[in-house]
């Protein structure tokens, strides 16, 4: 009697919270440990409950090897997610998927993003039931996810494989043929290395190197571009409200061995909050340089009219990418009493500024005119008898 492993809840969740990254294979030869079921629907992942089943098609198979059984999958390496979503586990040819254990992902969690799902004609088949047709099976089509992966929020990654024999030597360089086809050579190396590789961190891993934001000037030209010049030094604690702000981030991204410039996918947005409790502001990030290793990403606009402690946020959470979080607070103080405007310098206090000076002059020359106009008395003739 084989012995389950030693694999509980607990232990997953240090092993997360200490950034550990898991890839965890499943096989249909041999039942599913209830430890490892268990965890799996804690993460919102369900595999069938009879815990023998398998994946099968009838029309998606390999010929060769799985004549009778249908249960050899070939399949297309897997597309992108999304549109805005880098795809790192594509690529030309098959996968053969022998033997494969269904998932079924939940819809409750966030975290979860299928890698590759089985074709629409697949379905789950327990070979121990003897009769012909399946009635209720555990899932169907799409349902299915053959590959499954989880990335926590503080990016550790946990994979899920359905089946074991994807990464054995014998089908890196298997020839498989599939329904009125001809024979060609599966593409497991290139998924195995792909997928490894995410799951630890070796592609998909982005780094944040320099974080910067400055006071700045604008200075419109002729051609109608305006161009950025820094005043002060870099980081300071403390702007006023309505300066112009510049604010720099450069990221990198793992490529196997080394680093190379991030690139934004086609469709989405690298984007900066300027926050309080809530975004003022929420800026698109535009690629204003790049190193040999490094993009670097820029923003400048004008601080709102609203003083306190706030915020710079550069939040950024993609499926199959490490996740980003980087904020640096700074204060926003009013105008100092020096640094208001003069009177004579708003055009609309010209009005009362010439109301107060007219009502001056007014006075002065009332004054003077009084002064100036003395009247004149008359001279008595003689004394005044009694």
């Amino acid at each position: 009697m084989e012995s389950e492993p030693s694999t509980t809840s607990f232990s997953f969740q240090q092993d997360q919270k200490d950034n550990g990254n898991i890839l965890l294979t499943l096989s249909a030869d041999s039942p599913v440990p209830s430890a490892i079921s268990s965890l799996l629907l804690e993460l919102d992942i369900q595999l069938p409950p009879d815990r023998t089943s398998l994946v099968v098609d009838h029309f998606n198979y390999d010929t060769i090897s799985a004549s009778d059984k249908h249960d050899v999958l070939l399949l297309p390496q897997s597309s992108a997610v999304r549109s805005d979503v880098r795809n790192y586990f594509g690529g030309d040819g098959v996968v053969a998927f022998p033997r494969a254990v269904a998932q079924e992902l939940g819809s409750s969690s966030p975290l979860l993003t299928p890698v590759m799902r089985a074709p629409d004609t697949a379905y789950s088949y327990n070979p121990k039931e003897e009769a012909i047709a399946v009635e209720e099976p555990f899932a169907v089509g799409s349902q299915i996810s053959l590959v499954s992966s989880l990335q926590a929020r503080n990016s550790a990654r946990f994979t899920v494989l359905g089946s074991v024999e994807v990464l054995e030597n014998a089908w890196f360089d298997a020839k498989v043929k599939a329904l009125g086809a001809k024979d060609i050579g599966t593409s497991n190396r290139n998924f195995a290395k792909h997928l490894s590789a995410w799951t630890f961190k070796e592609i998909g891993f982005l780094k944040v190197g320099k974080v910067e934001h400055h006071l700045s000037s604008i200075e419109e030209s002729s051609a109608g571009n305006g161009s950025v010049a820094q005043l002060g030094y870099l980081n300071p604690q403390i702007y006023r409200i309505k300066n112009d702000v510049t604010f720099n981030i450069e990221l990198s991204e793992r490529s196997f061995d080394g680093l190379s410039p991030f690139i934004v996918p086609p469709g989405d947005e690298l984007q900066l909050e300027f926050t309080m409790l809530s975004p003022f502001h929420r800026l698109d990030l535009k690629p204003i340089a790049t190193t040999l290793n490094s993009t670097i990403f820029a923003t400048t606009f004008r601080l709102p009219d609203q003083h306190g402690i706030f915020a710079f946020r550069v939040n950024y959470k993609r499926p199959f990418l490490t996740n980003i979080d980087v904020k640096r607070e700074v204060t926003v103080r009013h105008f100092a009493h020096d640094e208001w405007p003069r009177s004579w310098q708003i055009s609309a206090g010209w009005v009362w500024i010439a109301g107060i000076w007219v009502t001056v002059a007014g006075w002065v020359a009332f004054v003077a005119i009084w002064l100036w106009s003395e009247p004149a008395y008359e001279r008595s003739a003689g004394k005044k008898l009694q």
